[in-house]
C-alpha cells in the first residue's frame, strides 16, 4: 500500500505531466483554464492564507458549492496540505441541516458558491456561534471572495513546507456529512489512506491515460465525485467541470469537450436514454423503422459476446446507421462511463454498451470511501446484474440470516479504504463496524449476494437494502428495490416507491412520466390536458394496470403488486416551499418522508 498523501497527486502532476488545462470551466460563455503550475501556485498561496487565519491541524473548513470549480479544487488541496479538515456540504440542503453539521463538525470558517448558498449558510451562522466568517468563490458584496485567502506570490512558504511534510497517510484528511434517508447525517471521517486506497485501485479499472479529456459534473459534496478528481490528478487528465443542464444539444458541453471519460449516476443516462427515444419517436418511414431495430438489438447485448456470421453483419449495419450518431452525441471520444450511488437499470447498461459507449457499475458507500466493487472495462472483467467483483486489496462477506433467500444476506466489507468511524458518535459507528470470525467488517445495510463470475472470481449482486425491506402483515419479506427497478425501466414511469409494511398485500405508488404519458396520448390520438388530470382517466389507468400486469410475474405472489396510486408531482432532492424534500441529495428515496406525505393516498389502496 502507497504511503502517498493526497495532496502529492497535484506535485507528481507537476513534476512529472505538467498540463496546460489542469482545471477549468466555462465563465461568461467560454471554457478557462488553470495549468499545473498555476494550480500548484494558488495551493500554496491559499494554504498559508489560511494559517495565517489562524486555522492549524486538526481544524475544519466548510465548503459548498453547486458547481465544482477550479477554485474548489485549489481550496481542498489548501486545506489538505495542511491538516485542515474540508466538510464539504450538499448544495441542496436546507439551512437547518447546515446549522447542524456546522455546530458539529465545529467549522469555523465557510466558503460557498454562487446562487442561494450564501444566504442558506449566513441563516445558519446564526445559530452557529462557532462560524467566525463566511467567504464566497464569487464576488458578492456580503462578504470577502476566496481570493482575500491567497497569500502573495512572493511570500515565504517555510511554514507551510513544514506542515506538509508533517502530514501522515493516516491522518484525518476529511470529514464527509452523509446524506442520509433518516435522522441527521452523519459525519464519516476518512484519511488519506482510505481515499487513495480507491485511486490507486481504480488507476487499473479506468480506461484513461495521460492528457486525457474528461468532464466532471457530479457534486464534490458526494466523495463519489471527490475522489475522482483526485484520480483524474493522480492519472494527470485534464478536467472540465461543468453542470448537469448544461451537457446536452448541439452546443452542449459534452460536445465542446468530448470527454473520453466521466463518471455519472443511473438517473443522467436514463435522461439521455429519453433523449435518444424521443428522437427516435420523431422519426418517420425507413429511419424510424432501423432505430427501433436497432434499439430491439440492443437487448441482446451481453459483455464478451461476439456475434458471427448474419448477426454480425446486423450488428455492423445499426453500428453504422444507428449507434455511431449516439457516440457522436456525446462528443465521439468517450472511452468509458462509471455509474454508480444507485441501480442502473438493465435496458440502459445493455443500449449504452451496445452502442459502443462503455458504462460500467460499481458500488460502494461514504464509509468505504467510497468504492467495494466494479466492473471492469477489459474482456473478462465485467457481468450484466451484477456491480463486479471486489477491488485489488479488499474483501466481500456474505452475512447469512433465515430472514433472506439462500445464498443471500447482508452485504459485510473489509478494505483499507473503510473509515475511521463517524465524528463524535461512537455508538453510530459500533452498528456499522462488526467483528465476525475475528475479523473487523463494516456493514454496509446492503442485501446481496456473490455469483460465479468471469475469470473464476465472485461478482456481487445487490438485491436490496436490510433497512428497507418490507414485512407485510402475513409475515412475507420483500425487497422493493428490485421491483421498483423493473417499473423504472418503463418510458411510462419517472418514479415508483412500492409499500407494504405492516400491510396485507403490495402496492405501489407511481409518478407517470409526463414525456412518455404525452406520447402515448398522442399515440392514441387522446387530448392531453394537464398529468393531474390525465392521471384519472380510466384509460390511462387501465394503461398502468396492463403495466403492473405485465411486470408482477417476474416476482413472487407475495411481492406482485396488487394495487397502485398515479401521482402527479415528481419527488425532489430539494422543496422550493421549504418543506422536507422526498429524495436525499443523492437522489434515494426518503421512503418515511413519502410515506407521511402520501398517507391518504395509500390507506385509500388498503380500504
Amino acid at each position: 500500500m502507497t504511503d502517498k498523501r493526497l495532496f502529492d497527486y497535484l506535485y507528481e502532476q507537476l513534476n512529472g505531466h505538467p498540463l496546460d488545462r489542469a482545471f477549468g470551466c466555462k465563465r461568461d460563455g467560454r471554457w478557462q483554464y488553470f495549468s499545473t503550475v498555476q494550480m500548484a501556485e494558488l495551493v500554496n498561496r491559499a494554504s498559508l492564507g489560511l494559517l495565517q487565519l489562524g486555522l492549524k491541524p486538526g481544524d475544519k473548513v466548510a465548503t459548498v458549492v453547486y458547481q465544482t470549480l477550479p477554485e474548489w479544487v485549489v481550496i481542498d488541496y489548501a486545506l489538505l496540505q495542511i491538516g485542515v479538515l474540508n466538510v464539504p456540504m450538499y448544495p441542496t440542503i436546507s439551512s437547518r441541516e447546515y446549522e447542524y453539521i456546522l455546530n458539529e463538525s465545529g467549522a469555523t470558517y465557510c466558503i460557498v458558491g454562487d446562487g442561494d448558498l450564501y444566504d442558506k449558510v449566513s441563516a445558519a451562522k446564526e445559530k452557529t456561534p462557532g462560524l467566525k466568517e463566511i467567504f464566497s468563490f464569487f464576488k458578492r458584496p456580503e462578504c470577502r471572495s476566496w481570493e482575500a485567502l491567497l497569500a502573495p506570490a512572493a511570500a515565504d512558504f517555510s511554514e507551510v513546507e513544514q506542515l506538509k511534510s508533517a502530514v501522515r497517510p493516516d491522518d484525518l484528511a476529511t470529514l464527509i456529512y452523509t446524506s442520509g434517508t433518516t435522522g441527521n447525517p452523519k459525519g464519516v471521517m476518512l484519511t488519506h489512506r482510505n481515499i487513495i486506497f480507491n485511486v490507486e485501485a481504480l488507476r487499473d479499472i479506468a480506461p484513461i491515460v495521460a492528457g486525457d479529456e474528461v468532464l466532471s459534473f457530479l457534486p464534490v459534496s458526494h466523495v463519489y465525485e471527490r475522489v475522482a478528481v483526485y484520480a483524474y490528478t493522480a492519472y494527470a487528465v485534464s478536467v472540465s467541470f461543468t453542470g448537469t443542464d448544461n451537457l446536452g444539444g448541439e452546443k452542449g458541453d459534452l460536445r465542446a469537450i468530448r470527454p473520453h471519460f466521466f463518471t455519472c449516476v443511473p438517473r443522467l443516462l436514463e435522461k439521455v436514454y429519453e433523449r435518444i427515444y424521443d428522437k427516435g419517436l420523431e422519426l418517420h418511414g425507413i429511419k424510424r423503422a432501423l432505430f427501433f431495430w436497432a434499439l430491439d438489438l440492443a437487448d441482446a447485448w451481453d459483455f464478451d459476446r461476439h456475434p458471427q456470421g448474419w448477426e454480425a453483419l446486423k450488428w455492423r449495419i445499426a453500428d453504422r446507421l444507428i449507434f455511431s450518431k449516439w457516440r457522436e452525441a456525446l462528443g465521439g471520444r468517450v472511452k468509458g462511463m462509471i455509474t454508480a450511488a444507485s441501480a442502473c437499470p438493465m435496458k440502459i447498461l445493455r443500449t449504452f454498451n451496445a452502442a459502443g459507449i462503455p458504462v460500467r457499475e460499481g458500488y460502494g458507500l461514504t464509509e468505504a470511501s467510497p468504492a467495494l466493487t466494479f466492473n471492469g472495462f477489459r474482456p473478462g472483467e465485467a457481468m450484466l446484474s451484477t456491480v463486479g467483483p471486489a477491488l485489488d486489496g479488499g474483501d466481500i462477506k456474505i452475512e447469512p440470516s433465515a430472514e433472506f433467500r439462500p445464498g443471500e444476506g447482508e452485504i459485510l466489507a473489509r478494505s483499507p479504504g473503510i473509515m475511521l468511524g463517524y465524528f463524535k458518535q461512537p455508538e453510530k459507528t459500533e452498528e456499522m463496524i462488526r467483528t465476525v470470525d475475528g475479523k473487523t467488517w463494516l456493514a454496509t445495510g446492503d442485501i446481496g449476494m456473490l455469483t460465479d463470475g468471469p475469470g473464476g472470481k465472485k461478482f456481487l449482486k445487490i438485491t436490496d437494502r436490510k433497512k428497507e425491506l418490507l414485512k407485510t402483515s402475513g409475515g412475507k419479506y420483500v425487497a422493493p428495490t428490485p421491483i421498483e427497478s423493473v417499473f423504472k425501466e418503463h418510458r411510462l414511469v419517472e418514479q415508483v416507491m412500492v409499500v407494504g409494511e405492516n400491510l396485507k398485500f403490495v402496492s405501489a405508488l407511481i409518478v407517470p412520466s409526463a414525456e412518455g404519458l404525452r406520447e402515448w396520448h398522442h399515440k392514441h390520438e387522446i387530448n392531453w390536458t394537464s398529468l393531474e388530470e390525465v392521471i384519472r382517466n380510466p384509460q390511462v389507468i387501465e394503461r398502468f394496470q396492463m403495466l403492473v400486469d405485465r411486470v408482477n410475474p417476474n416476482f413472487s405472489h407475495p411481492e406482485q403488486i396488487k394495487k397502485f396510486t398515479l401521482l402527479p408531482g415528481l419527488w425532489e432532492p430539494v422543496k422550493a416551499d421549504g418543506s422536507e424534500a422526498e429524495l436525499t441529495p443523492t437522489l434515494k428515496l426518503k421512503r418515511r418522508v413519502i410515506m407521511d406525505k402520501f398517507r391518504k393516498e395509500i390507506e385509500a389502496m388498503y380500504q
